[in-house]
């Protein structure tokens, strides 16, 4: 059974207590079981992972693209959270590891800050998802479930 890689990098642990208006009630640990739903509906396994820490998520992606050469997983559903907007050390990481990438973003962050307008991610990235809440994660699990 092939896995799913879900990354959540800094302050997603915050999930449901930092700006409830902007991100929702809902937790971290919700986001997983909506993740582990989604993974069982279209038969992948889920690994689910955060870290404040930009070389944890580095060593992830990494790891991630060795996984998809040997075939074991499918892809990455990426929400870098603010190192979104940068960190050229994860462009680099996703470019140099060569893996299947959907960036994700809970909020639209083409409607907030201008300085959430530009992404290191996205060049990158297969897909980006933003603006659905945490079901873009439900989505973003569907897009890569159509993944040859």
């Amino acid at each position: 059974m092939k896995t799913i890689l879900v990354l959540n990098g800094p302050n997603l642990n915050l999930l449901g207590k930092r700006e409830p208006s902007v991100y929702g009630r809902q937790t971290l640990a919700d986001v997983e079981s909506l993740c582990r739903q989604a993974c069982d509906q279209h038969g992948f396994a889920l690994d689910f992972r955060q870290s404040n820490h930009e070389g944890h998520l580095i060593d992830w992606i990494h790891e991630a693209g060795e996984r998809q050469a040997a075939g074991d997983l499918q892809g990455v559903v990426f929400n870098a959270g603010a190192l979104t907007h940068t960190s050229l050390a994860l462009h680099d990481a996703i470019k140099g590891a060569s893996v299947r990438v959907i960036e994700l973003h809970i909020s639209n962050v083409h409607a907030r800050e201008a300085f959430r307008h530009h992404s290191w991610i996205s060049p990158v990235a297969q897909g980006v998802m933003a603006g659905f809440g945490i079901h873009g994660y439900v989505l973003a699990i569907q897009a890569l479930a159509q993944q040859a």
